[in-house]
């Protein structure tokens, strides 16, 4: 062989290896679109539009934050399901993304068969809270009595959210007591709460927090497993005769199934690399919330647990969303 065939060789040989290397880099080819599940203002939404402008100068695209609510979620994670698997597109949804299935009679999507697990975001406790007007009452212990003396009511976050089941599993299935829900939306809970419009009020975290700490809502019980260090005061559902209770409020990022794997592995490295910045930590731990930097494969483990999880506390509530 020849000098110069040798080079052609080569120089062929090489192109060859490089080409796959420049097809990844060449993504995102254009903007690339995260369509929130809830509206505007939401926690979903502010975790999305937090990530989005820490990703847009790394990722070299614009990061565009669409939002889509309605129907608990599904509508927008019908429409990332039913995208492109090219990388352009992205779903923000909260843990309601692993309720809606069993919630739904036909939620039109399956969370492990339709999705790519791409970065657990962030989480937040629960919290249980009471207007101290309409019940004064200071314990978990406390507020069940009160509950089985007369008919109480509590507000939620809405139907399928983990302050919806989780309330349900604590108050009729551990403590066999009757209570009676009322869907609102997480910060339209917190309001009744302080209204008066309902004595009870089980929301994620954030909303709640500036009004338990000015004393307008009474915390009485956090669902993790710890107490919250935002409210160390108040204390867990665990701790108060329920061991091992937990329901979390928890946001994740997932991709329509058949995403290449190098698109949602570098999604990870970004929103995790993103979510350890002084910026977006400071942001998040101030407002209620515990960025999460699990791997990719851990997030998939974690989501499918929560998919059995509450597919059981759905049967044995017999709650339906529709």
């Amino acid at each position: 062989m020849t000098k110069l065939t040798r080079r052609t060789a080569l120089t062929a040989a090489v192109g060859v290896l490089a080409a796959p290397h420049a097809a990844r880099a060449a993504w995102p080819e254009r903007p690339v679109r995260i369509l929130v599940a809830f509206p505007p203002g939401s926690s979903t939404d502010v975790l999305a539009r937090s990530l989005g402008n820490a990703l847009t100068p790394v990722l070299g695209q614009p990061v565009v934050v669409e939002n889509r609510p309605g129907a608990g979620g599904n509508i927008a994670t019908v429409q990332v399901k039913r995208s492109a698997a090219d990388g352009q597109v992205f779903l923000a949804h909260s843990v309601a993304f692993t309720v809606n299935p069993s919630l739904y009679s036909s939620a039109g999507y399956d969370a492990s068969a339709d999705f790519e697990p791409v970065a657990l975001l962030a989480s937040t406790p629960n919290i249980l809270t009471v207007n101290p007007g309409k019940l004064d009452v200071r314990t978990l212990a406390e507020l069940i009595a009160a509950a089985r003396t007369r008919p109480l009511d509590y507000g939620s976050s809405g139907n399928g959210t983990t302050t919806h089941l989780g309330m349900e599993l604590l108050f009729r299935t551990l403590a066999k007591v009757e209570v009676q829900h009322v869907p609102f939306g997480p910060a339209q809970a917190v309001t009744a709460v302080v209204g008066g419009q309902v004595p009870i009020g089980s929301t994620s975290l954030p909303p709640a927090l500036p009004l338990v700490r000015e004393g307008r809502i009474r915390g009485i019980a956090v669902t993790s497993l710890q107490r919250d260090p935002s409210l160390p005061d108040v204390p867990t559902v665990a701790e108060q005769g329920y061991p091992g209770f937990e329901a979390l409020t928890w946001f994740g990022l997932m991709a329509p199934a058949g995403t290449p794997a190098e698109v949602t592995e570098r999604m990870n490295v970004e929103v995790n690399r993103a979510l350890r910045s002084p910026e977006v930590s400071q942001r998040l731990d101030r407002m209620g919330f515990a960025p999460d930097t699990r791997s990719r494969a851990d997030f998939a483990s974690y989501m499918r647990a929560e998919v059995e999880k509450w597919a059981g506390v759905v049967r044995a509530s017999g709650a339906r969303a529709d």
